[in-house]
């Protein structure tokens, strides 16, 4: 399918590695110019290069961590306009809600709430007077299946769809989208670490403690990067224009509910 937005612009959060990355791989393919963040320069660099070899698109890599009023700055000046934003952010860390003060929950709800916030603010006006816009938050599945010990994690991104959902409604009319793709477990670096960490705190070997989360999950496998890239791009594609306002779960299941 051409998802007609060839000539497009794009900025991609985080998206040196993981969901990021393959929103923006996406992106690339459908002829969109790419901006692309992520605090590790070097790898950073590395994924602008692999983009271009790929797709052969244009490729614009601004580092630093997208919470800096700087770094947004830079994002949003890196390119003419932005037609398409992709709000993506790593989340606070599992740990029990009773360990988390007033210094952390602030950092989680600005890391994962306030940040792309900020960010739409800075691009949707140029959007509506241009009579196209799509903007897509990476939050988590935990927004519907809340997850002990992500607790502030799951407010902070149902804060972040709460709040722009309403957004939404008001910039439709001017062929401007706002949505969330949420999450389940992918094979990711970010997913191999808890695992990892998971299996460290329980005293049991990470592979089998990976083997039975992907078993509880009704489509018996982690999702592959490359399907969450390809949802974005939908999502941003020229097609989509009549969603918004929606969260898309991508969980192979898992979520047992019917809405």
């Amino acid at each position: 399918m051409d998802l007609g937005i060839r000539g497009r612009t794009a900025v991609v959060c985080a998206s040196s590695r993981g969901l990021g990355r393959a929103c923006a791989l996406e992106l690339a393919r459908a002829g969109c110019r790419v901006v692309v963040n992520g605090r590790d320069a070097p790898a950073l660099e590395e994924t602008a290069a692999a983009l271009r070899a790929e797709t052969g698109a244009e490729v614009i890599p601004v580092p630093g961590d997208v919470g800096d009023a700087g770094v947004q700055r830079a994002l949003v000046a890196a390119v003419p306009q932005v037609d398409i934003l992709v709000t993506n952010n790593g989340g606070p860390p599992l740990r029990d809600f009773r360990e988390l003060d007033r210094a952390a929950l602030e950092a989680g709800v600005a890391g994962n709430m306030l940040t792309p916030i900020e960010l739409v603010q800075r691009v949707l006006d140029g959007m509506v007077e241009r009579r196209f816009g799509r903007v897509v938050n990476i939050t988590s599945a935990s927004v519907k299946m809340p997850l002990a010990g992500l607790d502030l994690s799951s407010g902070a991104r149902a804060g972040l769809t709460g709040f722009l959902a309403g957004v939404a409604r008001s910039v439709a009319h001017a062929n401007v989208t706002i949505n969330f793709l949420l999450p389940g477990a992918f094979d990711t670096r970010r997913l191999r670490s808890s695992l990892e960490t998971a299996a460290a705190r329980k005293g049991v070997d990470p592979d089998r403690l990976g083997a039975e989360r992907r078993d509880a999950i009704p489509a018996r496998r982690f999702g592959d990067p490359a399907e969450f890239g390809a949802a974005c791009a939908f999502l941003c594609s020229a097609q989509a224009g009549y969603i918004t306002g929606q969260s898309l779960l991508l969980d192979g299941g898992a979520f047992p509910g019917v809405l």
